[in-house]
């Protein structure tokens, strides 16, 4: 039998389970660093503020996966945007139809928030991701991301 799997906002006590699932994505992307000071502070923000949310899974009384979305306005759509992030689900949980429900999850939430497209940036490095978004009709840009900081980390 299949434990069921239930797909709700995250709260302020699924700090340390969503901290976990973040040092889990982060091992396998060349650009993060786990922190669980900077991610406690990061997903603090998602919680305070309006246009952001947080997905979490839960089976069996634990978290077991999580996805991220923040409104932004894209000029290119004149509408609202959704930027997906933190997609993550544990290893034993993969290939459950985890993954596919918090997308879904996180796209009826762009929907409801008028959003006409969402965005993602994935690890070149990680060809599972890529295939699991390509299952999901994700498509790839020709766009490439750029980061620059704007202050240093001391100063945070």
């Amino acid at each position: 039998m299949t434990a069921a799997i239930a797909i709700r906002r995250a709260c302020p006590e699924d700090m340390n389970a969503l901290c976990s699932l973040l040092e889990v994505l982060f091992s396998i992307e060349e650009d993060f660093t786990a922190d669980a000071a900077k991610q406690s502070r990061g997903l603090g923000l998602m919680f305070e503020e309006r246009g952001r949310v947080v997905f979490v899974a839960e089976a069996e009384g634990e978290v077991v996966g999580m996805c991220s979305g923040q409104l932004n306005v894209s000029t290119a759509e004149g509408a609202p945007s959704v930027l997906v992030e933190d997609v993550v689900v544990l290893e034993d949980w993969q290939g459950r139809g985890v993954g596919r429900m918090l997308m879904d999850a996180v796209h009826g939430w762009a929907a409801d928030n008028g959003a006409l497209r969402m965005q993602l940036l994935a690890d070149l490095e990680n060809d599972g991701a890529f295939d699991f978004y390509n299952r999901l009709g994700w498509q790839r840009t020709n766009l490439v991301c750029l980061t620059r900081r704007v202050f240093s980390e001391e100063r945070i």
